[in-house]
């Protein structure tokens, strides 16, 4: 029997109670924010509870986003740009679009990730090159937004979620579908560290993968559906990734749309492609976030987000949204088939693109 090290079973341990840690995150953000962010010198329970209604879309298009693996900000800014005024009877600026989207989304999507990880769908070998691959683009694209004119952003943005969608309506949806896990051979390495077989029912944390001499891998989710793929085709990943990590820069998203359409390509898997493809989100979030945050700087004439106009009473509601709705994707993803979710993403993003191209014309 194999004895785990201090790491596997923190590790372990840590995902097991991953539900508390990223439940207690929220709550200590609405808690701070409450006690400790600069609000209105008039603000009281009416200025807390004006936007309430705002966690029922969020936790509609977190699970939504994230069962299909692509940022937040692809609906919450459509959201916010075309629905908000509607129902809010005002219209946010762009800079509240920004700092409320990757507020939000940070959340939600560390929320996912870890429940992803915990499921046993994450590649984090494939997730650590398209991350490192990404960086450069995401930091070039974030620097750019200071700078590039809102009409051809608009543009911009709806030429690539137009070719997103078109490349999901192309992309071949059937292969590789999740199977009952067989016998597997006895030593197999596991995410985690451990010696132990794929489909261990005990594991708690990563499922089990094997990675064969020829490249091959398998890899078994935490009810035992088994997946095989290869890591091939890094030069059409990157591709796409570097694209959209432009556009993840840009606007906060960009890089989950345009990259998920890569690994279907390549044949991997789709769940174990919307698994990885939350980690790439994720951290290219948070990347684009700093840049925003502090690159203003670093541009003549650029601006920087002042937290101080943040609309505290819109995250207190939004942040807690996206995180259960990151909690509940990875269920509805096993659940539902997943050629009907990517076409039902592949005809909005070509509603949001249409919408967006009326507004770079000024139709909007």
């Amino acid at each position: 029997m194999t004895t785990s090290s201090p790491s596997s079973r923190l590790q372990k341990g840590f995902l097991k109670y991953q539900h508390v840690f990223v439940f207690l995150a929220p709550l200590l953000f609405v808690v701070g924010v409450y006690t400790a962010a600069p609000t209105p010198a008039d603000a009281g329970s009416g200025y807390w509870f004006e936007y309430w209604w705002l966690c029922i879309a969020f936790v509609t298009g977190a699970t939504i986003v994230n069962t299909v693996g692509i940022s937040g900000s692809a609906l919450f800014v459509p959201f916010l740009i075309f629905i908000f005024p509607l129902l809010a009877g005002e219209t946010l600026t762009p800079e509240t679009l920004v700092k409320v989207g990757l507020i939000s989304e940070s959340f939600g999507l560390s929320s996912s990730a870890l429940a992803f990880i915990q499921y046993g769908l994450v590649d984090r070998r494939l997730a650590l090159s398209l991350v490192l691959g990404s960086v450069p683009f995401v930091v070039a694209g974030a620097l750019l937004s200071f700078v590039i004119p809102e009409p051809l952003f608009h543009a911009l943005l709806g030429i690539a979620l137009l070719a997103a969608s078109y490349l999901l309506f192309k992309a071949d949806l059937g292969h590789e579908e999740p199977g009952e896990a067989g016998d597997s051979e006895p030593d197999v390495s596991a995410d985690g560290g451990d010696k132990t077989l794929p489909d261990d029912a005990n594991k708690l944390g990563p499922a089990g993968v094997e990675t064969a001499d020829d490249g091959a891998v398998t890899r078994v989710d935490r009810d035992g559906n088994d997946y095989g793929y290869t890591r091939g085709g890094y030069l059409e990943r990157f591709a796409n990734y570097s694209i959209g990590g432009v556009f993840q820069g840009l606007a906060g998203f960009g890089v989950g749309e345009l990259g998920i359409i890569s690994m279907l390509r390549t044949d991997v898997p789709v769940r174990v492609a919307i698994g990885t493809n939350h980690i790439v989100v994720a951290l290219t979030a948070v990347l684009a976030s700093l840049v925003h945050v502090f690159g203003g700087g670093l541009v003549p004439g650029a601006h920087s987000i002042d937290l101080a106009s943040t609309p505290w009473n819109m995250v207190v509601w939004t942040v807690p949204a996206t995180v259960t709705g990151g909690q509940i994707a990875p269920y509805v993803s096993t659940a539902l088939d997943t050629g009907t979710i990517k076409k039902f993403v592949g005809g909005l993003f070509a509603v949001i693109a249409a919408a967006l191209f009326l507004m770079a014309t000024g139709g909007v």
